[in-house]
């Protein structure tokens, strides 16, 4: 077991403890409402982090084909490809249905759900489908209550080689809910309007096995999740800026971050200058709308001890540029030449792409394991 000051900078790191913290707190929501938790997994994208938090006895929800192959091969059967499915994946589907019996794509649109029936007929195994419904007006979806979705509803039912297992929603507007009322608020809306439209196809004697709903911010409101049974969410195992912004955790939860290496300065500007760019941090940007803009990163000792103020405030390819809010001059003891930090992302999903596996270190600063990730589409 190597300390994690021994690592070549940048890397990427998950605090085994917070991680596992944060899982407890979104399983003891969906124990407490009575509901099945669908892990999302694309956030770390790592079969060795999904056993704390997504065994392979449970259902998950993936974000590419690539996932759901590894996933696959690995033993997950009830997987659920949540990105709206289009005919040149239409190949890659019908072999993973042949080897997970519970594979589930999502269509959102008539036209979609032709195109899937008019393929349907090479389909060797029944493929699972649901339909995605527009809960806030944030992005794709059918609306709860139109003919539309009765229409596409009742097509795959009547298509021997689909088999139609509900709708599903991710109320992505709750990430522009900065108060804890307003979350609550759109958590219950998520609810009740895909419960809405279920009751809808019930109306039609057509019955669904899974109304799924789910975001980390809606999960995780002080509400009841009902009229659903079945809860999804991401990133809440590390959290990140934007998920702290948003009140739903603080900084101390966040469980990635990104070991990086002071490489030099620039004292007339008080810079510090690191060795993670945005090809280590990404370009996100998140919480540039938020009360606190973090910049690319919230800065910590290699502790991980959230050092006041100190955020990366500019990126290059592999250079990041660290500053103060207030534009105080760098402490030569917090930030001399070769000190290792820790930069807290604003979106993990989008700074864990930038890395092939993960350090995991507990509370003394060892890495006790490495986990690898999956990558492409």
């Amino acid at each position: 077991m190597s300390k994690l000051t021994s690592l070549m900078t940048p890397a990427c790191v998950i605090d085994a403890a917070k991680f596992q913290h944060n899982i407890r707190r979104m399983q003891a929501v969906a124990a407490r409402d009575n509901l099945v938790l669908r892990p999302h997994v694309k956030t770390l994208k790592s079969l060795a982090a999904a056993e704390f938090y997504a065994p392979a006895s449970g259902p998950i929800t993936v974000s590419t084909l690539a996932e759901a192959e590894s996933f696959a091969s690995a033993g997950y059967t009830d997987i659920l490809y949540a990105v709206g499915l289009v005919p040149n994946k239409f190949g890659r589907v019908a072999a993973l249905s042949a080897r997970a019996n519970r594979f589930t794509v999502v269509l959102d649109s008539m036209a979609a759900v032709n195109a899937l029936i008019a393929y349907a007929t090479q389909l060797e195994h029944p493929l699972q489908v649901m339909l995605e419904v527009d809960v806030d007006d944030h992005r794709a979806g059918l609306l709860p209550v139109s003919d539309e979705l009765v229409a596409c509803a009742k097509a795959i039912v009547s298509t021997p080689q689909l088999h139609f297992r509900g709708v599903m929603t991710h109320a992505g507007g709750s990430y522009d809910c900065f108060t804890q009322q307003a979350r609550d608020a759109i958590a219950e809306q998520e609810c009740q309007l895909i419960a809405k439209a279920a009751a809808r196809l019930a109306e039609h004697q057509i019955e669904c096995e899974l109304v799924s709903a789910g975001s980390t911010p809606t999960a995780l409101a002080n509400t009841r999740h009902k009229g659903i049974n079945e809860l999804r969410a991401g990133v809440y195992a590390t959290f990140d800026c934007v998920m702290a912004g948003l009140g739903v955790c603080t900084v101390n939860d966040i469980a990635l971050s990104v070991l990086t290496s002071v490489i030099g300065h620039q004292k007339d500007k008080n810079w510090v200058i690191v060795d993670a760019g945005w090809m280590a941090l990404s370009r996100d940007q998140g919480t540039a709308s938020h009360a606190k803009n973090c910049g690319y990163g919230l800065v910590c000792n290699s502790d991980g001890e959230i050092l006041d103020g100190w955020y990366v405030s500019s990126t290059n390819q592999e250079h990041g540029i660290i500053s103060h809010i207030d534009g105080k001059q760098p402490d030569d003891a917090l930030f001399g030449y070769g000190t290792m930090l820790r930069i807290l992302p604003i979106h993990a999903c989008a700074t864990a792409a930038q890395f092939e596996a993960y350090q995991v270190v507990d509370t003394e600063g060892n890495v006790k394991d490495v986990w690898s990730r999956i990558s492409g589409w």
